[in-house]
């Protein structure tokens, strides 16, 4: 009698064992998947081509999971009015060294906590950016990155949804964009 319980408990073991093993899907590594139906995530390198519009300039970014927004180098930056509303014009040259000069409206001022410093005031600007496949109109704040090698830091309120960064990769992307804006 206990030798029948032993080996109902054990058949039921593997019986549960197998089961849990067929029932849930595994990633090739195997690290379970989590993502929501229908949505398809683009695995980008850490580093990538970026182009902003409209200026349909094309520079570096660094993809960076650990800052929630972005970054955008801007050098000679003066802000103005018009009537009530508060304007920014700034310069931004990119690894080629073409130099666009770009006037918008600032959206907001953000202060940014700095590690060691006291924090900065920073304008916020809208602005399109593209990577591969992916266009979004995103705000982003303007800081001198001249002494950074990446005209743009791309954080996670760009990244969501869309695109999984893989550390080990870099330019993964092809960097025109223009179709993809137009279709839009």
């Amino acid at each position: 009698m206990i030798d029948t319980r032993y080996r109902m408990k054990k058949y039921f073991r593997i019986i549960c064992f197998v089961v849990f093993f067929h029932l849930i899907p595994f990633h090739p590594a195997g690290i379970p998947q989590a993502q929501s139906p229908g949505a398809e995530k683009h695995i980008v390198g850490w580093i990538e081509y970026a182009t902003l519009f409209p200026q349909n300039l094309k520079i570096k970014a660094k993809l960076d999971t650990g800052a929630r927004n972005s970054s955008l180098n801007a050098v000679n930056i003066v802000e103005f009015k018009r009537g009530k509303e508060t304007f920014v014009r700034f310069d931004l040259t990119n690894w080629k060294g073409r130099t666009e000069t770009i006037e918008t409206k600032v959206i907001r001022m953000a202060k940014i906590k700095q590690h060691n410093s006291a924090p900065q005031r920073r304008p916020v600007i809208r602005i399109g950016i593209c990577l591969g496949k992916v266009y979004k109109e995103v705000e982003v704040n303007l800081q001198d990155r001249s002494n950074f090698n990446y005209q743009l830091l791309v954080g996670r309120s760009f990244l969501k949804g869309d695109l999984v960064v893989d550390a080990a990769k870099t330019f993964t992307l092809k960097a025109d964009c223009r179709k993809v804006v137009l279709d839009e």
